[in-house]
């Protein structure tokens, strides 16, 4: 049994500090304001964890228009981590520019990185973190399957999407096999508003009701 009362969804995520190749940071201090990505890789100088930050790099600037920044990490010392990154520049001309936690095991044993049955380096975890310092979404990936990349963007874009628009979205988005493009509108509490709302919008019940995303 673990010491750690791992983080959840909708919890906050634990003040850290923390050694990265940029320097120190305090998370989630030193991101307020800013969505962020926490996501764990099983080792550095590994094949598919260099595909992903290859993936997670040429997709980088697409996250930053989107207020969102990437973070690292693995259980590696801070000159792994630069020498690996110097080699991803120097062999596949590209230039990691997000910071990469150097951690002891610390940090892994207390955000759930480490699963028992799955040896001693982190599995492939991914914690997004809103503006507020709240946990949003987690996702686990064993050592032995890449990540994609364009998924954790369109999730990022679906939470900004649901926070601004207050509405909940579907599979697939913005390609879901029902609804293209729409979003679901939240379904009413009471008879009257179900028969004004099923009245307002599209729908295929008073309780599947979905919309525009311009459309209020």
């Amino acid at each position: 049994m673990s010491d750690y009362k791992f983080p959840s969804i909708g919890e906050k995520f634990p003040e850290i500090e923390v050694q990265t190749t940029l320097g120190k940071m305090n998370l989630p201090k030193d991101l307020e304001g800013k969505w962020f990505i926490l996501f764990s890789h099983p080792a550095d100088f590994t094949p598919v964890c260099t595909t992903e930050f290859v993936a997670f790099q040429k997709r980088y600037e697409e996250f930053k228009k989107l207020n969102c920044e990437l973070v690292g990490l693995s259980i590696d010392q801070v000159f792994s981590h630069i020498k690996w990154v110097e080699w991803i520049k120097d062999n596949l001309q590209v230039e990691i520019q997000f910071p990469i936690i150097a951690d002891d095991g610390t940090i892994a044993k207390m955000l759930g990185m480490l699963h028992p049955g799955k040896g001693k380096n982190t599995v492939r975890a991914v914690f997004f973190v809103d503006p507020t310092g709240t946990i949003r979404a987690i996702l686990y990936y064993p050592q032995e399957l890449g990540r994609n990349f364009d998924e954790l963007l369109r999730m990022i874009k679906a939470f900004q999407v649901s926070d601004t628009e207050k509405v909940a979205i579907p599979a697939n988005w913005p390609n879901n096999e029902l609804i293209g493009n729409k979003v679901i509108i939240p379904p009413a509490t009471d008879y009257k508003a179900a028969m004004y709302k099923k009245d307002r919008y599209e729908n295929y019940d008073w309780w599947f009701l979905y919309r525009d995303i311009e459309q209020k």
